[in-house]
């Protein structure tokens, strides 16, 4: 694909169709401020689905106390997309393209198709699945109760809109998303008002944990809360059109900052509901357990701000996928890729939303993905790390034999080895019902996937990387 367009059909506006993809941003196209990535980033966590995770720490068995420890150290996991986000405004490109740099011209498309993929396609249909669920409780509860067309209905018409969205691309991204972030934080903080009447503050887990059964449970809720920012590997496409002179620790700041608190304070409210409810009482699920505790007017209210928020996510979600889809090599417009990505995740939720019930459908998928994110973001953080923020965006582009990101025949065996390595061991060390790894099993199921997974792939990378194989080609 060409580094260059006409300006006109890559202009970076809210008013009509972004159509410019993983082309290079040019200096002279740079606007906007670092810190005007906290709101795009606090709009999509203000969310359910934290409610959701907090609640299960609560279901797992742990105290109260126990269950704010974790998410204070999945919360600080915000740091990594803070820090990847910086190679955006080096590169001038999508982090699709930047990842050329640590898995190589011909390993990166295989990456890409299967890691960037991945994750897209889990958060589209997850939080697609939130407002399914959410929206066709309350449709229930007015008297449309179908089982299976009022869900497919919500999910269908939601995933229309944030299409839209996702197409308009950044420019829409950047003018809507401080109004989303603000209408967003006034409706969870009124749901979390009428929560907070419910909880036990003197909250004692009716079969208190200890030993390895605990750490096994701390291990577990703290590996569902850790996907949400390891996940976050297109941080870099949201940051890419700012000035190539932005501070790197004011994005850092933003981007972390932008995320971890909506995860923190409503992580805790979840947390703090299931106090009050406890496992019975989430039998129905978490959307008909907050609708019951809220007047008449709010319900609807709330299924609004899920829905915002899911166009939030999703719409974010889509507009980096349909660049990963460019990355590959599909020859293909963004606004096409986009529309194509939009249609698989539709059709993943509604498989979900006829398969399982939401709590179980997150807590599963949730854990399954750091299998895959965390050692990405492991390999991604040291590289950006090593190379000190700085990337060469014209010679990530360069993909001819022997090009600077070349290595050993298109592939790079530092970072490829350092990504399966990582996802291996992390496999073997995660603990879920449907699958618990032998290292997982030997110790108590105690769930070591995210530090051990994470820590294998840096280490490889940085040895591998100071040999001949992580050597490059700059002409």
């Amino acid at each position: 694909m060409s580094l260059t367009q006409r300006r006109e059909d890559l202009s970076d506006s809210a008013s009509h169709p972004e159509t410019r993809g993983i082309e290079l941003v040019a200096d002279s196209e740079r606007h906007g401020r670092a810190r005007d990535l906290f709101f795009i980033w606090a709009a999509p966590n203000f969310s359910i689905l934290n409610f959701t995770m907090g609640a299960t720490l609560i279901l797992l068995g742990l105290e109260l106390w126990q269950a704010l420890l974790v998410i204070v150290a999945a919360c600080a996991l915000w740091i990594f997309p803070g820090l990847i986000a910086v190679s955006g405004p080096a590169s001038g490109t999508s982090g699709s393209v930047v990842t050329r740099a640590m898995y190589g011209v011909l390993g990166n498309k295989v990456f890409v198709a299967f890691v960037g993929w991945f994750i897209g396609a889990v958060f589209l249909s997850l939080t697609w699945l939130a407002s399914s669920f959410m929206g066709a409780d309350l449709l229930g509860r007015m008297g449309l109760d179908d089982p299976v067309w009022v869900p497919i209905a919500v999910t269908v018409v939601v995933s229309a809109i944030t299409i839209y969205v996702a197409v308009f691309g950044h420019g829409l991204i950047l003018k809507v998303y401080p109004i989303l972030a603000l209408a967003l934080a006034v409706i969870f903080v009124l749901v979390s008002a009428f929560i907070l009447p419910s909880v036990n503050w003197q909250y004692a887990s009716p079969a208190p944990l200890s030993g390895i059964a605990l750490w096994s449970a701390i291990s577990i809720g703290f590996t569902i809360l850790a996907s949400g920012p390891l996940s976050y590997i297109n941080s870099p496409d949201i940051a890419r059109y700012l000035p190539r002179s932005t501070k790197p620790s004011h994005i850092v700041a933003a981007t972390s900052l932008g995320g971890s608190i909506p995860y923190f304070v409503f992580t805790v409210i979840g947390a703090l509901l299931a106090t009050g409810v406890g496992a019975d009482g989430f039998a129905a699920g978490i959307d008909a357990v907050i609708f019951d505790m809220l007047p008449t007017w709010l319900g609807p209210i709330l299924v609004i701000g899920v829905v915002l928020n899911t166009i939030a996510l999703n719409a974010m979600t889509a507009y980096t996928s349909s660049m990963s889809l460019q990355a590959i090599g599909f020859r293909l417009k963004r606004i096409p890729a986009t529309v194509i990505v939009g249609l698989v995740g539709t059709a993943l939720t509604i498989y979900l939303v006829m398969s399982s019930t939401f709590l179980d459908a997150v807590n599963l998928m949730m854990q399954f993905l750091v299998v895959v994110s965390g050692p990405a973001m492991a390999v991604f953080v040291v590289d950006v790390l090593r190379r000190r923020f700085a990337y060469d965006g014209p010679a990530l582009f360069d993909d001819r034999r022997g090009g600077p990101y070349w290595y050993t025949g298109g592939w790079s065996i530092p970072g490829l080895t350092a990504l399966l390595a990582g996802g291996l061991v992390a496999a073997m060390c995660l603990a879920t019902e449907v699958w618990a790894g032998p290292i997982a099993q030997a110790t108590g199921y105690i769930d070591l996937s995210v530090p051990a997974g994470m820590a294998v792939s840096a280490a490889i990378y940085v040895g591998l990387r100071s040999t001949r194989l992580g050597k490059e080609s700059h002409r």
